[in-house]
């Protein structure tokens, strides 16, 4: 008698509205079918909010559509350097698809939630797209990569992971560890980036199936709904995929500053931000129980759900899409303009590597995304226990490891290098002192050479000291 009393005093009603067993009752389902306001904003001309709005989508779209339309034609055009102007063309590809989709949920409401779940699709396409970009930084290709971060000391977590492992056994033990080798820490960024470009969309086409059936509802806190659960690990597992992409870029924004990393990975997160966190907020503070109401006199509710977070969108990308200029030049991979890319050598390619078209299907071919995600299954499955028989886990003389990282380094800068008793590096002189900037070991310039050829450039040659 006393559990049953126990039970019929529990608050079970305030922490379940509704029984699980009753059948739920999505409300999403009921405000798609509200119209928009008729109401004039103003008596001379007769607009409504939802006018106004969609004039300035369309605004906006057009805007960043032609910036960006310019810049990809202008980087496949000049598509000198194939592996690292693919993943800005993809990059590139962002802000049109973001603004059309977000112009095309402002204009039919009811197909809203299928665009904006198309539009996600691409998300983990951008992140693996400037993962991938900052590799090429580092090296040309997996195997020159795999020797540069072989041979590095890998940072500490960064918050809020490093204060976790206080209570996971410190810095050099638990499992919440610093990687030992260099290598291992670059295959577990390598993991951690590449698993949202197939938990994502895997999540997408879940969500498009329950709301074809009826049991998404948009914007419910109802666990009984797919939205919660899709939102919860599509959310975690983009914050892993952008907490390692930070760690990634912090560890190389010294090596590579000569691209500019900074900018670029400014803009990816801001991005991201906007586009995910933004609209799912703005989301649950206009659903039915929410802080924020429609004015029924001007703004409607679908005007207030879905038309403000598409307007906003809309506008953040025509900025990006201005941004997207000065971030990702093409200036630099112009032959005709400054006859070589800044830092790089006479051995570099002369010609571009293809014409626009097929510069633009290399960038859509998403093969070596595939393959990035089964290289991650791989070592995750086999690489994981063997990792430690790799010769980084093993002690290596000093110098050999220096000399090691330098040639590494190099290839990033285009400075070529030659090893004797002596480390030489051959480049030109800008380039050659960026380099000894940003290595631990300094390098003199010790000799100055006027080169003739139709580059016309004062090379140097330089060596460790």
């Amino acid at each position: 008698m006393e559990a049953r009393s126990f039970f019929k005093t529990w608050p079970f009603d305030d922490i379940f509205p509704l029984e699980f067993g009753r059948k739920s009752i999505c409300e999403t389902a009921n405000e798609a079918r509200e119209g928009v306001s008729n109401i004039h904003l103003w008596r001379k001309y007769p607009l409504t909010f939802h006018d106004v709005g969609l004039i300035l989508c369309a605004s906006f779209t057009a805007l960043a559509l032609g910036l960006s339309v310019y810049l990809i034609w202008r980087h496949a055009s000049h598509f000198l350097k194939r592996q690292e102007q693919k993943c800005i063309i993809r990059i590139l590809l962002m802000v049109p698809i973001y603004a059309v989709v977000s112009f095309l949920s402002y204009l039919a409401y009811h197909g809203a939630v299928y665009f904006e779940l198309a539009r996600d699709c691409y998300e983990p396409v951008t992140i693996a797209s400037f993962f991938s970009l900052l590799c090429h930084y580092v090296a040309p290709t997996l195997h020159e990569q795999k020797d540069y971060f072989r041979n590095i000391e890998p940072k500490n977590w960064i918050p809020p992971l490093c204060w976790l492992q206080r209570l996971a056994g410190g810095q050099d033990k638990g499992w919440l560890r610093r990687a030992r080798s260099g290598l291992t820490w670059f295959n577990i960024i390598w993991v951690a980036v590449f698993q949202y470009c197939i938990v994502r969309p895997i999540f997408t086409l879940i969500a498009a199936v329950a709301q074809y059936y009826g049991r998404y509802c948009h914007s419910s806190k109802d666990p009984r709904f797919a939205y919660v659960w899709v939102l919860g690990f599509e959310a975690t597992s983009l914050t892993v995929a952008m907490y390692c992409l930070m760690q990634f870029y912090i560890q190389l924004k010294q090596d590579i500053a000569v691209h500019r990393p900074g900018l670029k990975f400014m803009c990816i997160k801001l991005v991201l931000f906007f586009c995910f966190w933004q609209t799912h907020v703005i989301a649950l503070l206009t659903a039915k129980d929410g802080p924020i109401k429609p004015a029924k006199q001007w703004i409607s509710g679908p005007d207030l759900r879905v038309g403000l977070p598409s307007l906003l969108v809309c506008a953040e990308m025509a900025a990006f899409a201005l941004l997207h200029i000065f971030t990702f030049d093409w200036q630099p991979y112009n032959l005709n303009g400054k006859g070589l890319l800044e830092g790089t050598t006479e051995d570099q390619p002369g010609v571009y590597a293809c014409g626009p078209l097929c510069a633009i299907l290399i960038a859509a071919n998403p093969w070596d995304i595939m393959k990035g995600f089964g290289r991650g299954i791989r070592w995750l499955v086999l690489g994981v226990r063997r990792r430690k028989r790799d010769h980084s886990y093993h002690g290596v003389q000093q110098s050999t490891l220096a000399e090691r990282r330098l040639a590494a380094l190099s290839t990033s800068y285009g400075v070529e290098v030659r090893f004797g008793q002596t480390s030489w590096y051959d480049g030109n002189a800008r380039t050659l002192r960026r380099f000894s900037e940003h290595i631990s070991t300094g390098v003199e310039v010790t000799e100055w050479r006027g080169l003739r050829g139709p580059t016309r450039r004062r090379r140097a040659v330089a060596k460790t000291i």
